[in-house]
């Protein structure tokens, strides 16, 4: 199975790549777990965020964000991770997250990473190299626990 994988500033994103990339979190945070938020947060064309897609012959199968810290002293955000329903237990997880802490290193390379892990989760991005570093709290209705990786 060959992915191909692009890590984009939200300026390299053509509409179709942005397009996909929405309907994809749309059908998957809000359809699929049945929770209505406000997935279009205003943090899709800001700052140096970065979109990592991974696509199996054209078909978006993996996304995630990365968010610019706010401070100076703030870690560098990953969110928004998602393997498609039709390409779980391929372990593109793994591949996924992989190509998002390259991104992190890359671009913000002496940042904590943290990200607003699913509770049930933690297991997955405790293999990642994530440490919980908050209680287990409600976020739209879904259990989730703040994760940090140094």
């Amino acid at each position: 199975m060959e992915m191909l994988w692009l890590d984009c500033h939200h300026s390299e994103l053509t509409a179709q790549q942005l397009y996909t990339l929405l309907a994809l979190r749309n059908h998957v945070f809000i359809v699929e777990q049945n929770c209505p938020y406000q997935d279009i947060d205003g943090q899709d064309l800001a700052a140096e965020n970065r979109h990592i897609l991974g696509f199996l012959d054209g078909k978006l199968l993996a996304y995630a964000r990365v968010l610019t810290p706010a401070l100076d002293s703030a870690p560098v955000m990953i969110g928004r991770v998602i393997v498609s329903e039709e390409a779980r237990g391929l372990k593109l997880g793994y591949r996924l997250m992989e190509k998002a802490l390259e991104s992190c290193e890359k671009y913000w390379s002496q940042r904590a990473i943290y990200l607003s892990a699913q509770a049930h989760l933690e297991g997955f991005y405790g293999r990642l190299g994530f440490k919980a570093v908050t209680e287990v709290y409600m976020e739209d209705d879904i259990p989730h626990i703040g994760m940090q990786k140094a």
